[in-house]
């Protein structure tokens, strides 16, 4: 086997232990660690693929960005050493019932993606003009929509976070 496989399925291996530790762990904090793992060997399959920009894309938002908001709202509403709940059994079969049936879709997905390739890769050339004007293009295939939203979104779950911080506990 050549290295370069090993060195895909470790990473493949690394994104699913981190992705499935950061949603069966009880501690948001170690919840939000995991994550930050999961990311960062995202980006690594990314640099394995020779696509630099992506993963450097998806370590200065994703690991640079998100999590730093998900651990400065932990810290800020004083959740991180909390203990989440154990899930009713009837969320765990829901919740494993959806994953399973989404991981059956994507792989079917993937099956007749790249059923026309013998070797497995896309057709289309990725090139650094077309990437930059289509993230910057409000026509169909445009991504100035999605990055706002996602921007609101962030500020919103922000001020929320604020909000919960400086609430004042009433005595009991």
């Amino acid at each position: 086997m050549e290295i370069g496989k090993v060195i895909f399925y470790l990473i493949c291996l690394l994104i699913m232990v981190f992705g499935i530790m950061t949603v069966t762990t009880r501690r948001l904090f170690r919840s939000a660690i995991y994550l930050l793992f999961t990311l960062i060997n995202v980006a690594a399959l990314y640099f394995a693929m020779q696509y630099e920009f992506i993963a450097a894309v998806q370590i200065v938002v994703y690991v640079g960005g998100i999590i730093v908001l998900i651990l400065f709202s932990l810290f800020l509403t004083q959740q991180a050493g909390v203990d989440l709940p154990v899930p009713s059994l009837g969320r765990v079969v829901f919740a494993s019932s959806l994953a399973f049936f989404g991981f059956v879709l994507l792989f079917t997905i993937a099956r007749l993606g790249f059923s026309g390739s013998e070797t497995g890769e896309l057709s289309g050339s990725l090139e650094m003009n077309t990437l930059g004007k289509q993230m910057l293009s409000f026509d169909r295939f445009g991504y100035v929509l999605p990055f706002e939203v996602v921007s609101i979104l962030l500020l919103a779950a922000m001020i929320g976070a604020i909000a919960i911080a400086f609430r004042t506990k009433k005595d009991a």
